[in-house]
């Protein structure tokens, strides 16, 4: 009897402990994506172009994310999408919220 409820406590350990490391496994893998894809981001709106801005489009293909990955992403870097332009990102920095677009 006491051999089954040990077991049972064992069992439940061990289930918790690898449920517990794949989790970190996939954590981190995907912070590691989302540090190489950051890289290339911040790359692309540190060279924006004649314009100043870049795409969604361009974005998010040159990373290989969906739309909302992308603007996720975006975000973290303090950018920010165009009042005006379609679905053009550009940093904050540069294109405040105080100044008019272009």
């Amino acid at each position: 009897m006491w051999a089954g409820i040990i077991g049972v406590i064992i069992g439940s350990f061990l289930q918790i402990f690898v449920n517990f490391v794949a989790h970190k496994i996939k954590t981190n893998n995907n912070r590691e994506l989302d540090r190489k894809r950051k890289k290339m981001l911040t790359q692309m709106l540190d060279n924006p172009g004649p314009k100043g801005w870049r795409t969604m489009k361009t974005l998010s293909s040159v990373i290989g994310a969906n739309r909302e990955e992308t603007a996720r992403l975006l975000i973290e870097l303090d950018a920010r999408a165009s009042e005006t332009k379609n679905d053009s990102w550009g940093y904050i920095k540069v294109h405040s919220l105080d100044k008019t677009e272009n």
